[in-house]
């Protein structure tokens, strides 16, 4: 795997308490940043940060500012990952206009609810139309004179608007700052950007995470979840096979992913898409697909006895392994899956009644017989949930080949 590089430079408030970082492209260990294309140094940013390292290794509780390009602006309000507008502020770069499309694609992800911030901001008419959207306007201390910084505060700063004095760099331009009542501070006086390593995955284990985000989309119509399995011609015949398996009993064949929606319900369908695209990880024993099949398998029928959501359970003994399947920290990859909350919840913790049917299967798998117990369930129900998966994955398994 390739080594990849992110530079990371802290945000304070006025006492001092960082709030934010802003994620930097660096192409190596030189703490700078080498930007010959500012479309490629956005992309490397957001996606290093978001499938790479993980906004939570990265960032941790904190909010990420990002620059954004002209061009990343419009690409990104066409599709606005709204799963991240809680971690991302959009930083609108020096160099972008305030022209009609901009204008309209920054008001729509402001009105998704992102963080709008106008980066290195020198004010002038024609940039109004942005100013009035913003949430967070950056001033360069380098680029105003002390009567032009006092101008700008006094123009921008509405109460509600923050400002954030950047590249500050002694404790003068701090105090300063702090009585014309600037809001957050960046700079060298405070801290240089600090570089962050990691290793890129293959584009195959990439293509996957994309694959499973987009089969998790719960606010997808019925359609496009067809499209997205109808997409993929391997993964259509998997399923189409599966369904029309003994494992299902249907009666009838099944043609086409549409029908299989309708009848069988676009969770059932869902869990079947996510299970035949982990099965193309590629680079790790099979053994480990069969291990979640039983862990999917065994949570469900644990549902099913105690009368609890058997799709969501089946979900969540299937991602328990995903960590090991994907060679990525668990927190970093489910951050980037819009997986309902309860599920995220039982991964990440153990908690909640998901993390408690998981736990079970977990300890039964490992032998813990004193933690392998759910509910009221006897130990011999629970062997026999065992032992019925353990039959499911071993029939199942070669309609993923």
């Amino acid at each position: 795997m390739d080594d990849i590089y992110i530079g990371r430079q802290p945000i304070y408030d006025a006492q001092l308490n960082v709030v934010a970082y802003e994620l930097l492209f660096r192409s190596g260990q030189v703490n700078q940043a080498d930007v010959i294309d500012g479309d490629s140094a956005t992309a490397n940013v957001i996606i290093n940060a978001i499938t790479e390292f993980g906004m939570e290794q990265l960032v941790g509780s904190h909010r990420a500012f990002v620059n954004l390009t002209h061009n990343h602006i419009l690409q990104m309000a066409e599709q606005p990952m709204p799963e991240l507008k809680n971690r991302l502020v959009l930083e609108v770069l020096e160099d972008v206009e305030a022209e009609n499309s901009i204008v309209a694609a920054v008001s729509k992800l402001s009105k998704e609810g992102f963080t709008i911030a106008l980066d290195d901001f020198i004010y002038s008419e024609s940039l109004q139309s942005l100013v009035d959207i913003s949430d967070i306007i950056k001033i360069d201390l380098m680029a105003l004179s002390d009567e032009e910084l006092e101008a700008h505060v006094k123009k921008l700063a509405n109460g509600k608007r923050k400002m954030l004095a950047e590249k500050v760099e002694t404790q003068e331009e701090f105090e300063r700052c702090k009585e014309l009542g600037f809001d957050y501070y960046q700079g060298y006086f405070f801290s240089k950007p600090q570089i962050v390593q990691g290793q890129r995955l293959p584009a195959n284990k990439i293509a996957v995470i994309k694959l499973l985000a987009k089969l998790q989309d719960s606010e997808s119509s019925t359609e496009e979840l067809a499209q997205t399995i109808s997409q993929d011609i391997t993964m259509s015949v998997r399923v189409l096979r599966f369904i029309n398996s003994a494992q299902f009993g249907i009666g009838k064949e099944v043609e086409s992913i549409q029908q299989a929606i309708m009848m069988l319900g676009r969770t059932t369908i869902r869990n079947l898409a996510n299970l035949v695209t982990m099965s193309q990880i590629e680079g790790k024993p099979h053994e480990l697909l069969i291990i979640s099949m039983i862990r999917a398998k065994m949570a469900e029928n644990i549902a099913q006895l105690v009368n609890t959501d058997k799709d969501v359970c089946f979900t969540t003994g299937l991602f328990s392994i995903i960590d090991t399947l994907m060679d990525q920290d668990m927190t970093s990859l489910i951050e980037g899956l819009p997986l309902a909350e309860n599920i995220k919840v039982a991964l990440l913790k153990k908690e909640g009644e998901l993390g408690k049917i998981l736990r079970c299967v977990l300890a039964y798998e490992s032998g813990d017989w004193n933690n392998a117990n759910y509910n009221k369930l006897s130990i011999d129900e629970i062997r026999g949930c065992y032992l019925s998966a353990l039959e499911w994955a071993s029939a199942s398994d070669f309609l993923l080949k």
